[in-house]
């Protein structure tokens, strides 16, 4: 079970996450589709067969801990909204879908279940903040050698809106069933793909002015070979 915080009333929501969700590519222009694809065919990636495409990870990765271990000291993360779904209704959070990048060189789908998800506990309703989605704005900082630096940032019009990205993945309706969550895609990186200390990704709603955030360091194991 996995405790999440609503940010206006501070209601508990306790949620057994069974199924968890990645979706790659899922940008709303294929401009940006394609300048994703770009930065990460420089590390290696091979081009994904269609958009977006929907990779299943073991439930179990996703966190909300303050700390991760990796393998290795070539993964690094990645903002992204994370919808959540529960008996009374969608979630919305903010995650970090943090990739092993020499993994995703020879298969993205393997990189995704290498990593821990970082989201944060603080939620929305999908409800409270569908009518002006297209205002929200996300944004990642990336801490190297103890300097915290802006890694993305934009709206969250470049990705797909819930209504769309869900009618993709095979639902009616802009709803999750209780226990899936789903982490909604990227933005572009400010500097080119790279590994860091320490990650912050932020979820900001300027109408009503609520902000979701999450931080967390990650711990590099040793690779014996």
């Amino acid at each position: 079970m996995t405790t999440f915080y609503m940010v206006d009333t501070d209601e508990a929501f306790e949620i057994d996450v069974q199924e968890l969700i990645i979706a790659g590519w899922a940008g709303r222009e294929q401009a940006g589709i394609d300048e994703h694809i770009e930065e990460l065919k420089a590390i290696g990636v091979t081009p994904p067969s269609s958009t977006p495409l929907f990779y299943r990870v073991a439930a179990d990765q996703l966190t909300t801990a303050a700390t991760v271990q990796v393998l290795g000291g070539e993964s690094s993360g990645e903002v992204e909204v994370v919808l959540i779904g529960t008996p009374q209704g969608t979630l919305v959070s903010i995650g970090s879908d943090h990739t092993d990048r020499e993994a995703e060189a020879w298969s993205v789908a393997h990189s995704k279940q290498v990593c821990a998800k970082p989201v944060s506990r603080q939620v929305w309703t999908l409800e409270s903040v569908i009518d002006h989605w297209d205002q929200l704005t996300m944004a990642s900082y990336a801490t190297f050698n103890g300097e915290e630096v802006l890694y993305q940032q934009g709206g969250v019009t470049g990705l797909l809106h819930p209504q769309e990205l869900l009618r993709r993945f095979g639902l009616d309706q802009p709803q999750l069933a209780p226990g899936q969550a789903m982490l909604c895609g990227t933005l572009p990186v400010i500097g080119g793909v790279r590994p860091s200390e320490a990650f912050r990704v932020v979820l900001e709603d300027p109408v009503t002015g609520r902000k979701i955030e999450h931080f967390y360091n990650t711990k590099t194991l040793s690779v014996v070979k």
